[in-house]
């Protein structure tokens, strides 16, 4: 089954509303119930919803996903460096069928962890004319141990400063992960972070 990039951009319309804007510090209290609402809202969607990527079988058991503890160091300010060529920069983005998938490349997120200088490419939908929403599939060192080793994904809401508030806190595994029947974009090599990004969603321990 495929999971066409724009449901997961909205699939995780739950975190978007606290994970698009410019960056400025939140007072912690409304932040983390921010979290814990949007974290208990997908378990509910996973549990409940017919377009639920866990099998029918196991939905009434699914325990919840699980996650890193939340961080500061994990949420960071970030520059959006647009693209305004014409014709748009268009990739073609692998997907874990081996197929691909065209995605039209918006920019380039600089941003700053751990006292050391990163980019993240952000794309758009090929139909997306607006660009509202920007889609960041990311890798990172905890692939394949912590995470999943195909890398996790994060949503943004366009802004019209070109600042965002980039929070790992809120990077979430695609539905593969919990169903290898659901076909998902795998991060190119371009947004491989040579950091471990001990945020966000993680796999459950092995038993």
């Amino acid at each position: 089954m495929r999971a066409p990039v724009l449901s997961l951009l909205l699939v995780s319309a739950l975190a978007l509303a606290a994970c698009s804007s410019g960056p400025g510090p939140a007072d912690q209290g409304p932040y983390l119930e921010q979290i814990r609402v949007s974290r208990d809202d997908k378990d509910k969607m996973l549990r409940t919803d017919p377009e639920s990527p866990i099998p029918a079988a196991q939905r009434a058991t699914f325990p919840g996903l699980p996650y890193f503890e939340v961080s500061d160091e994990y949420r960071v300010p970030a520059s959006l460096r647009q693209l305004n060529g014409v014709p748009p920069v268009v990739i073609e983005m692998q997907e874990t069928d081996g197929k691909t998938v065209k995605m039209r490349k918006v920019g380039s997120l600089v941003f700053t962890l751990k006292g050391a200088q990163y980019t993240l490419t952000a794309f758009a939908e090929m139909d997306d004319r607006s660009m509202e929403r920007l889609f960041v599939p990311f890798g990172d060192l905890t692939n394949g141990t912590d995470t999943y080793k195909g890398g996790r994904f994060l949503n943004l809401t366009r802004t019209t400063t070109g600042l965002y508030d980039l929070d790992f806190n809120r990077a979430f595994h695609p539905y593969c992960v919990y169903n290898p029947a659901w076909i998902c974009p795998v991060p190119p090599h371009e947004n491989r972070l040579l950091v471990a990004i001990a945020a966000g969603e993680k796999l459950a321990p092995s038993k």
